[in-house]
């Protein structure tokens, strides 16, 4: 936080008024459910963005931002879906859609530094909206919930920026509490704190940053939600959520392609559900089946995978890792698995010693801690 604090002080020539926090995710399983009215199951990690913010009485925004030499500057009143470019379209846009939801935010100093890997698929844009959205509220005087906080923040990905994601990710940095993963119905938006401790059972979990840059704003995401939303509308129901029959609905669907996205919708949320039950009742290692079974189908059904993520999960299970998948909306990013922590280091020079053998730049490893959610740091 003194770091923060400094440097804005250093940019702007005098304090911030508070400085608020937001974490990146994994998202351990449920994967491309979320904006099928499905379930998922993500927890935050200790990589987090921090935000330090100050208004300001003339109307102008600036946005700084320590990882980035892009800076913006601007009236308020010039933020407006496509006005801004690159990692400041997320800040502009919380205080776009805070002020199109009839907020009276007005002019702003704004400086990030953030430890989430960028690209790497762990959500550094929502938690930068999320900051962002955040930290504008409370200095304008916005009462806002945390789930508040968390659909404002998607709606800077959806209608300023253009990124047709679901909540969970939003969700995941707002409402998530240290040592549990936060089990979330989408479409009523009810959640459980699930106690989650793989260290108890003496387990880690592994994640591996494959250096696949990981991008949705190309189409290849609004497609697999268009292919989604039509398959709903052939099958007559509100969304995949709500298929019971897949042999029936996989028979009713015009194409192979629709056959594949919706198999893996309803799979993928039964693969949920039951991770949910093994670890309310303790059974954490029989997570990692399922983790393996999540990723078969992401990279068949779904094909949002790439070369660098399967070859990171072959080299994990072939070195003992309980299970492994790509984690995040795919098309590169991170690897999560299940490891026995007696084997976490084996595991990583499996898949470094896979990535030499490819020609892949080198992969990065840490284990991950289910974390705090968002919150205000100062004042």
């Amino acid at each position: 936080m003194d770091d923060v604090t400094t440097a804005f002080h250093s940019a702007f020539g005098y304090g911030p008024e508070g400085v608020w926090t937001a974490p990146g995710r994994i998202n351990l399983i449920g994967e491309h459910t979320d904006y099928n009215d499905g379930f998922v199951l993500p927890f935050a990690l200790p990589h987090a963005l921090t935000a330090s913010a100050a208004r300001r009485t003339d109307g102008r925004v600036r946005l700084l931002s320590r990882q980035s030499p892009e800076e913006y500057a601007g009236p308020v009143g010039d933020l407006v879906p496509g006005a801004v470019e690159g990692w400041a379209a997320y800040p502009a846009g919380a205080l776009w859609v805070l002020r199109d939801e009839g907020h009276p935010v007005d002019g702003l100093d704004l400086l990030v530094d953030s430890t989430i890997p960028s690209g790497a698929g762990l959500s550094s844009s929502a938690a930068l909206s999320c900051a962002a959205v955040m930290a504008a509220a409370s200095l304008y005087g916005a009462d806002l919930a945390p789930g508040g906080v968390a659909r404002l923040a998607q709606r800077v990905e959806n209608d300023f920026v253009g990124m047709p994601c679901g909540i969970l990710d939003q969700s995941a940095s707002m409402l998530s509490t240290e040592g549990h993963a936060l089990f979330m119905d989408t479409r009523t938006l009810e959640t459980e704190q699930v106690p989650f401790d793989p260290s108890a059972d003496g387990l880690t979990v592994l994640v591996v940053d494959t250096r696949a840059p990981h991008r949705h704003v190309d189409g290849a995401y609004a497609e697999r939600r268009r292919s989604c939303e039509e398959a709903a509308r052939v099958l007559g129901v509100a969304a995949l959520r709500d298929v019971t029959d897949l042999p029936g609905a996989l028979a009713a669907l015009p194409d192979d392609v629709s056959r594949r996205r919706v198999r893996h919708v309803v799979t993928e949320n039964g693969r949920v559900l039951r991770a949910v039950d093994l670890l309310r009742s303790g059974r954490t290692r029989e997570v990692g089946p399922l983790l393996t079974a999540s990723h078969a189908s992401l990279r068949d059904d779904y094909e949002v995978s790439v070369p660098e993520v399967d070859t990171a999960v072959d080299a994990l299970l072939a070195a003992g890792a309980l299970g492994a998948r790509i984690t995040g909306g795919g098309f590169g990013g991170c690897v999560v698995a299940l490891v026995e922590t007696g084997r976490v280091e084996a595991c990583g020079k499996a898949v470094l010693e896979a990535y030499r053998e490819r020609g892949f730049e080198e992969p990065a490893a840490f284990g991950a801690l289910p974390s705090a959610g968002a919150r205000r740091l100062h004042p």
